[in-house]
């Protein structure tokens, strides 16, 4: 078998984050920070999996279809097993399967950024198992079982068709949208890395507030606005003050880690920042209509620890190569 090699991109949840596990419309954009996986046919005793820049160790593990017997490293490369009985192994003989995320990483304090890794991870780990795109049912099926039943696809969906989208979870319905014209945006970190799902099962233990329901009506007037800059700034503005009750009613700390400040700095230098994360941490984003006046902001950052990101919205989704 010649290798294939496949890619798909990260993610941030522009709106509609856990209203989206309600039925409400989410919008999300894929962004250029790419998880890769290398699936390659070696002669050898057994497949090998490795997983450069984030793992030291390597797995090992015998197989026959859907049959994993793992010599070493089964709980390092859960995702691996997952998706391997889930898709079946569709080559014969012993694989050489290597997984690189390392440009989810920061360079400089090694903490994993905030950008959807484990999802985009599975979407290219699909494509390449399968020598196939047409992903969007596997990879949400290997995801929700890595996840251990947890999450709304959102992050898969953006990984699979790339682009801006609005993605409602009942039926997996993906819309691809065009970006706003004279929207401007920049991402920026916290630096805070965040679990999404110890905050979804969180949200899962939590006693059902009026602000759930609130958040739901929030992301469908919410996606409706995507289609033009004005409405979106406009829309964003309310959206965030019910993101922000939903988020103290239950405890989740969406506005934690500076996200609060940056919240206040933009809406005083007349933009609007939003945090993109389930809390904790992790991204948010800067939006505005004039380049060079968010540019202004970026560099005049005043909450310790937050930083632009230079990742941009990614209008590929997932890659295929075999070499």
């Amino acid at each position: 078998m010649t290798d294939v090699v496949a890619s798909a991109p990260g993610k941030v949840v522009l709106s509609g984050e856990y209203a989206v596990l309600d039925g409400a419309p989410a919008v999300c954009m894929a962004v250029d920070c790419r998880a890769s996986v290398r699936v390659r046919n070696i002669d050898a005793a057994c497949s090998r999996v490795s997983a450069p820049g984030y793992s030291t160790v390597q797995g090992r593990f015998l197989s026959e279809g859907a049959f994993i017997n793992w010599l070493q490293g089964e709980s390092e490369f859960k995702l691996v097993d997952v998706a391997l009985r889930s898709v079946g192994q569709v080559e014969k003989g012993p694989l050489s399967i290597e997984l690189d995320t390392r440009s989810f990483f920061d360079a400089t304090s090694r903490y994993k950024i905030g950008l959807g890794s484990s999802a985009a991870l599975t979407v290219a780990l699909v494509a390449a198992l399968t020598k196939s795109t047409d992903v969007l049912d596997g990879a949400r099926r290997v995801h929700r079982l890595f996840q251990g039943g947890s999450g709304s696809g959102v992050d898969i969906a953006a990984g699979v068709t790339g682009g801006l989208i609005e993605y409602t979870m009942h039926g997996a319905e993906v819309l691809t949208l065009p970006w706003p014209d004279d929207l401007a945006y920049r991402l920026i970190w916290t630096g805070v890395p965040a679990s999404t799902r110890s905050k979804l099962g969180q949200l899962q233990g939590a006693n059902r507030r009026p602000s759930r329901e609130a958040l739901a009506d929030a992301a469908t007037s919410m996606a409706a606005a995507w289609r033009s800059a004005a409405d979106v700034l406009a829309e964003l503005q309310a959206y965030i003050e019910v993101l922000r009750q939903f988020s103290d009613e239950h405890d989740l700390g969406i506005f934690d880690a500076g996200h609060d400040k940056l919240v206040a700095e933009a809406r005083s230098a007349g933009l609007v920042y939003k945090p993109c994360g389930a809390g904790g941490g992790d991204v948010g984003i800067l939006l505005g209509r004039s380049n060079t006046q968010l540019d202004e902001f970026v560099i005049g950052i005043g909450v310790p620890g937050c930083r632009p990101l230079s990742f941009a919205l990614d209008v590929k989704g997932v890659d295929l190569e075999q070499r």
